[in-house]
């Protein structure tokens, strides 16, 4: 089965928005191993000290790639979902922000970065200046898609760890996929 086929298209998140929902990849064991072992295919464990999940689907991400990698996992979440003291950054409306515990990396810590879909580059930029802000660095950045345009251009200086680009199948998936 190829897992890519389960993404529902026919969805509208408001009037003429339509969104992808890839929760049906998740529900299917066969496939969400399947896109994990494809995602990891290219990252080296040795490399990734923890992983970094952004709030929503790529925290449910996350979690199961540092579990496969055998590390922790920060939360990168929306505006007042920390209980903690927090280091933030600033999203444009209607997002608000992203933060993250204000202690949550160490100097020099390798960070793999993890979101579900990153359309515009906004959000996952503002991830990866929460990282380094804390001096740790981004050793790569992990999604199920990535949309090449100019907004996201300065996520080409990472590793980045995609299957699919532009919304289209990445040409190097594995016959996992298959």
């Amino acid at each position: 089965m190829h897992y890519l086929e389960l993404i529902d298209t026919n969805t509208l998140k408001k009037p003429g928005l339509r969104c992808r929902d890839i929760t049906p990849i998740f529900a299917d064991a066969t496939a969400f191993n399947a896109l994990l072992a494809d995602l990891l295919q290219d990252v080296r464990p040795a490399e990734v000290d923890i992983v970094a999940g952004v709030d929503g689907l790529g925290l449910l991400l996350a979690s199961a790639v540092a579990q496969r990698l055998g590390v922790g996992i920060v939360p990168i979440r929306k505006p007042g979902k920390l209980p903690v003291k927090t280091d933030g950054a600033p999203l444009p409306e209607p997002r608000g922000g992203l933060e993250v515990r204000h202690d949550a990396f160490t100097p020099a810590q390798r960070v793999l970065l993890v979101d579900d879909w990153i359309r515009t580059g906004v959000q996952a930029l503002a991830a990866v200046s929460l990282i380094e802000r804390q001096q740790a660095q981004v050793s790569g950045i992990v999604a199920l898609n990535i949309e090449k345009h100019d907004r996201t251009e300065p996520l080409q200086r990472y590793n980045l760890h995609t299957v699919m680009i532009n919304g289209q199948p990445h040409a190097a998936l594995s016959s996992s996929t298959t």
